[in-house]
């Protein structure tokens, strides 16, 4: 008898509820980013005036450029050193114990980030946020290796893009929420309200982590795979990080260098256009930075399905980095509109996303599948860290009211860099992958391809690469069955 996980429903089912571990966490991440001038505003305004509708005073919580930034940088640093032992731990331990620690630690952090914003002219403010930040990038950086390394077992040798896509486009749902709905928030409850509403959301993601380990458990059992996926994951070591390949390791370049030109920017782009482009507000301004998650959110499903259809994920790789340099060119040295160039940018983040963040499965050994998505976000977040801490630098540390045009200007010339850095990684990933079978730019699966029953074909070694072109888990009815990605 068929039971309901061997059905294609059942993985789309816990795809959903998997999708909604990091909505709110992805609210909360850019709240800052839209509320920056309350951040960085004045303690007090008592001799403000208004001139044409505007305040020359904005009151908020004191912070300077550098302060501000750090909010951001705390964050990354500390994802970049947890989710190398996050990845090891889920490998080791299972998913069920993944979702509910880092959903619960981004819960906890969020809550002590609104708790410091009470806080606000008192010493204890910066620590308390920093906690706060500190224990919300613990979790989110590591909840999203769970969800990556969940949406992997169930759509292995499936709509493996497509997967991505949708997860990826359920947190960018809660980023362009964010950027829509945060300022009018504040306008009408106030920072400290807006800041607990975001905790709020982030419960919603630990009710989501109970009901995505509950379905993968009986899942699992119904698979018959639960006990064999335990014995696994004893197996895993620490050293099997040398299993990783040079592909992988100029894939995760790539994707480092593409990010930092992406979040820190996002960071900083509402104060950005309402300095360098006239009769902007802060509202508006918000909703301008927010198009890059728009683009994102519309395109990512469909985006995911193009890319299972013809695969050539290391040719996208190439293609989006080269076609984002206008974008930081445009910033930099024209006062073409922005919502051009955030539009834009949206568009080559989301082919970005859905090309090279599912390409990790396919160049690693299955069994190591959570190690290399901790390393391969650890990475990312030392190089957004590392971008956060310059972008700083080169805004000043003064809390100036405008931060001067060239000093914007030197910021988007650093993104020009980073943007550079990533056409020469990924171009260097194409040598390798095609000197190394071309496994990235594969053309994926035919219309016809025949299909085969997986009760009279051997599973997959822990050895061989994650290859969406394998079958070996297929019995016809779309079930994901492996031994090498752990529960």
């Amino acid at each position: 008898m068929t039971q309901p996980a061997e059905k294609a429903y059942y993985r789309f089912v816990v795809l959903f509820f998997n999708c909604l571990l990091t909505f709110g966490s992805y609210f909360c991440f850019d709240i800052p980013s839209v509320l920056q001038d309350q951040f960085q505003g004045n303690l007090t305004c008592p001799n403000a005036t208004v001139t044409n509708g505007t305040t020359d005073c904005v009151e908020g919580l004191g912070m300077t450029p550098e302060q501000y930034n750090l909010l951001y940088a705390i964050y990354a640093w500390t994802n970049a050193v947890v989710v190398i032992m996050a990845g090891f731990l889920i490998d080791k331990l299972g998913n069920r114990f993944g979702v509910f620690l880092f959903s619960f630690l981004c819960v906890l952090g969020s809550s002590l980030f609104a708790l410091g914003s009470h806080f606000k002219g008192t010493p204890y403010l910066l620590p308390l946020m920093l906690t706060g930040r500190l224990l919300f990038g613990s979790g989110n950086g590591s909840l999203t290796i769970v969800q990556n390394r969940i949406t992997a077992f169930w759509f292995r040798g499936k709509e493996l893009a497509l997967a991505f896509g949708l997860t990826l486009a359920f947190s960018r749902l809660g980023s362009v929420l964010n950027f829509f709905l945060t300022q009018k928030f504040e306008e009408k409850y106030g920072m400290q309200w807006t800041l607990w509403g975001g905790t709020l959301l982030c419960v919603l993601g630990f009710s989501s982590a109970v009901i995505v380990s509950a379905l993968d458990k009986i899942g699992m059992k119904q698979l018959g795979l639960d006990g064999a996926i335990q014995a696994e994951s004893r197996k895993v070591r620490i050293q099997d990080v040398k299993l990783l390949s040079l592909r992988y390791w100029l894939l995760v370049l790539t994707i480092m260098f593409f990010y930092n030109g992406i979040f820190p920017f996002i960071a900083d782009a509402s104060k950005f256009i309402q300095d360098k482009y006239s009769g902007y507000s802060q509202k508006e301004a918000a909703y301008i930075a927010g198009a890059v998650y728009d683009s994102s959110l519309v395109l990512s499903a469909s985006v995911g399905i193009l890319i299972d259809y013809v695969g050539l994920r290391g040719i996208f790789a190439v293609a989006c980095a080269v076609l984002t340099l206008p974008v930081f060119g445009l910033l930099a040295f024209t006062f073409v509109p922005p919502l051009v160039s955030t539009i834009w940018l949206g568009v080559t983040y989301s082919f970005a996303a859905a090309s090279m963040w599912p390409s990790i499965p396919l160049v690693v050994p299955q069994a190591t599948l959570g190690t290399a998505m901790g390393l391969a976000t650890s990475i990312q977040m030392v190089g957004i860290g590392v971008s956060n801490l310059i972008v700083g630098q080169i805004l000043g540390k003064s809390s100036e009211t405008k931060i001067p045009l060239w000093r914007w200007q030197r910021m988007m010339i650093f993104m020009l860099a980073n943007t550079v850095g990533c056409i020469l990684t990924s171009v260097l990933l194409n040598i390798v992958d095609r000197r190394q079978g071309g496994t990235l730019n594969k053309t994926t699966k035919r219309s016809g391809q025949l299909e085969r029953d997986s009760d009279r074909e051997p599973l997959a070694p822990a050895e061989e690469p994650l290859n969406e072109d394998d079958d070996d888990d297929d019995d016809g009815d779309g079930v994901v069955r492996t031994r090498s990605i752990n529960s």
